[in-house]
């Protein structure tokens, strides 16, 4: 009888070949765009630097997915947070 071990890392996400659901569509939109393009031409250099191209881009997507820092560029959220209206009216000395 098989055993079955229990899934723990339900929130990490779901994943497909390594990239998670949204890197995994990309992907498959070059792959079929990759597929039209062999499809309509009929050279081998164009067939090869379409299988290039698709190798280089999962390599990076799956770069991207270990390592998300690398397109982190500015903080999502403020430091701090206020209901504080700002204004340019001078009220004197305070």
């Amino acid at each position: 009888m098989k055993r079955y071990e229990v899934y723990r890392n339900i929130r990490k996400g779901a994943v497909i070949f390594g990239l998670p659901i949204s890197l995994f569509a990309l992907m498959m939109l070059s792959v079929i765009g990759s597929l039209l393009v062999i499809i309509f031409s009929f050279g081998f250099r164009v067939i090869l630097a379409v299988l290039v191209v698709n190798v280089v881009l999962y390599l990076s997507l799956l770069k991207i997915t270990d390592n998300p820092q690398l397109f982190h560029f500015k903080k999502v959220f403020p430091t701090t947070i206020s209901n504080k209206q700002t204004t340019n009216l001078d009220y004197g000395q305070d």
